[in-house]
Order: structure tokens, then sequence, then C-alpha cells
């Protein structure tokens, strides 16, 4: 029986536009609190809520998820998952379904949500370009071409989107805040870029280089964007390790006033100041660095590393540029995610078929989740970040 009480508060909120007829007679959960995490050899996504560091749920017939990432709606109850095989499939985290799956390419990359939350683009590798649909409906409103690999998409403030094309070395920008949209196109951003990553202020679109030394800034606070380069002694070169994976843009960290990268092909991370572009320090650690994560509210970052040397984790303390600790979680690390405020951190290990979560004050280990060869790990706090 429903007391005069719950009856009053679920027609209040009727009123008020919170709650929708079709929830009103389904049992709801606060969405806050879950996460998505990527089970990349089975096509599926393992639900997880993080109070009860437990799984609740599996989400299965994404298709292609070798390479997946995700992004959330700003009320956090649907993640939208980017596919290695061009599928855009929208989860409903309410009811772990699919609310609808479409195959808009052949081989995409990753994708972003406008921070209006109507607008998802789509980076293509085959035919290349970026695709846009509408939130609601999966329905395609704009298709941009670019006839090359698209790399580094993120959201930009303004109901904006921005993205590099590793074959012609350029940057676009796409802008959505008219009916017309307007695309802006930047050249000399550098040769093959292979990532892109927006700062946590929304202002400098980062690009990395592999075709040559050095990293490109791009204000976008400018009313005249312009690719500056930086670092010019750093990048892949002839005398460098072989690169046994590329490094992630969207782990580099942003912290302490600094940008720190990953020294591509080398076995350390870069320091550089934020308003000069100047490197600063570099820092020695166990392989090649492909997430560099800052722990929030605190002046650490966490790292992992590519294969053969992927069964580690260190902490680096951003104010001295010394690794303060060291974790090994077992065989194929290789992603993390920090709780909101920092006090935990979830990582995947795929080869042991686990997430395992740790507090970050102590390092012990507090919780162990079995997953089918897991990947990515996202929180639905991710539907309020710009960037990601």
């Amino acid at each position: 029986m429903i007391s005069r009480r719950s009856l009053l508060a679920s027609t209040m909120l009727l009123a008020v536009g919170r709650l929708t007829p079709a929830l009103a007679d389904e049992p709801c959960c606060a969405t806050g609190d879950l996460g998505l995490v990527v089970e990349r050899a089975n096509a599926s996504l393992l639900v997880i809520d993080r109070s009860q560091r437990a799984s609740i749920g599996r989400i299965e017939g994404l298709g292609d998820l070798s390479h997946a990432s995700l992004t959330y709606s700003p009320d956090e109850r649907y993640a939208f998952v980017f596919g290695r095989d061009g599928g855009l499939t929208k989860v409903d985290m309410l009811t772990r379904s699919i609310a609808k799956r479409v195959v808009q390419a052949g081989n995409s990359i990753g994708g972003a949500i406008s921070d209006d939350g109507k607008l998802i683009a789509v980076s293509n590798y085959e035919p290349g370009g970026v695709r846009v649909f509408d939130a609601d409906t999966l329905d395609m409103v704009a298709d941009i071409p670019a006839g090359a690999k698209t790399i580094g998409l993120a959201d930009v403030p303004g109901r904006r989107f921005i993205w590099s094309l590793w074959d012609t070395g350029e940057t676009w920008i796409a802008d959505f805040s008219t009916p017309d949209m307007k695309l802006t196109k930047l050249a000399d951003v550098g040769k093959n870029p292979f990532d892109g990553v927006l700062t946590d202020d929304g202002r400098i679109y980062l690009v990395g280089l592999f075709g040559e030394k050095g990293v490109t800034a791009i204000d976008l606070w400018s009313d005249d964007p312009k690719p500056v380069r930086f670092l010019k002694d750093y990048g892949k070169t002839e005398d460098d390790l072989p690169v046994y994976k590329m490094p992630h843009l969207q782990g580099w960290a942003f912290t302490d006033g600094q940008f720190v990268l990953p020294a591509v092909g080398q076995h350390e991370l870069l320091w550089v100041d934020r308003s000069t572009l100047e490197q600063t320090g570099r820092t020695p650690t166990h392989g090649q660095p492909v997430f560099i994560i800052a722990q929030p509210a605190s002046p650490y970052v966490w790292v992992n590393f590519a294969t053969p040397l992927n069964d580690t984790v260190q902490v680096v303390d951003s104010r001295t540029h010394q690794v303060v600790h060291t974790l090994t979680p077992g065989p194929a690390v290789l992603h993390m995610e920090f709780a909101p405020r920092g006090a935990e951190v979830w990582i995947s290990v795929r080869d042991a078929n686990k997430v395992l979560i740790y507090d970050t004050r102590s390092f012990a280990q507090i919780g162990e989740i079995e997953a089918q060869s897991p990947s990515g790990i996202f929180f639905t706090a991710r539907a309020h970040q710009t960037g990601l």
C-alpha cells in the first residue's frame, strides 16, 4: 500500500517534471553512485555501484568494444557508448538495457556529448570525419566528412566540438550554437596528431604529435585561435624504444599549475608549466606511460603502463616529481577511475578478469569485482565534466 506521503511526493515530482509518468510506476534508483565497466572481449558492460563496491547487472550485445569509450547524459540516466565497429549505443542506466543502437560508420574511435546534452558527436577512422546525432533519438543531424582518420574529439563549452586529423595535421572546430553549424579549420597543427585533450578549464586543446617532435596547444578562449608548438625536443624519435601502446591524452593530468605528459617511446613523464609552456621536469617511470590521471583534491597523479610492463601502477607527487608509491595490481592494467572526491581508485586488470578498488590514502585494497576482460571504467560523475 502506498502511503499518503509517498503519493504526495510522487505527485509533486510529476508536477515539476522531475519524474516522468513512464517512471512513476517503476522501481527507481539514484544514478550518482553508478558506473559502467567495459568488458572488451564480450561485447558487454558491467553495471557497478560505487557505494556497494559491487556489480549490480550486465548489459550485453554492444558489438566490438576492443577500443570503446562512453559518455553520459546530464541527468546520468543514459550512457552513450562508442564501439570500434562504428556502433553508437544508448544505454539506460535505470533499466540496465539498450535503449537504442545504430551502426553509424565502419570504424569509430570515440565520441562526446555537447554541453547542453542535446548532441552526440562520434569521430571515425572509416570513413573518417565526424557524425553528430540527436541525443534523444540517435537520428543523425550532421555529417562532417574529412577524408582522414579523426582523433581527439572533445566537447567544448558553447555547444561546440573539436577534433584533429591524423592524415592532414589539422584541427577542426564545429559550432552548433546557431541553426547553421559553423566549421573552423586550423592548419599546420603538426604531423600525425595521435590524440587530443581539452584542459580542465576548457581553455587549451592539446594535440600530441607522432610524426614529429613536440606538442601543439590551441587557446580556445582566443577570438582567433592559433596552433602553438611547444616541447620541441619531445616526441617519438628514431632513438626511442618501440611504442607498444599509444598514450591516451584524455589521461593527461592537469595539476598544480602543470601539464603532466607521457614521453612517447620513453619510460618517463614530462612536466610543463601551464602558463609558459616550458618544460620544468622529468620523472623516470616503470614503463611507457599510457594513462596519467590526477587524483581529485590531491597533489598526486597515478600512472599505468604499456605492455610488457603493464602489471604496475605508480603514484607521483606533482610537487616533487617523484614516485611515492608503486602498486602491482596484476596482469594488463588497462584503466583507472577515481571516485569523484578521490577517496578511492578503481583499476581494471584485464588478464585477471577483475576490477580492484584501492583506498588512495593507505593504498590498501578495499574491494574486488569479477569482470570479463575489463578495460575502461566510467562513473556517472563524468556527466558533469567538460572534455569527457
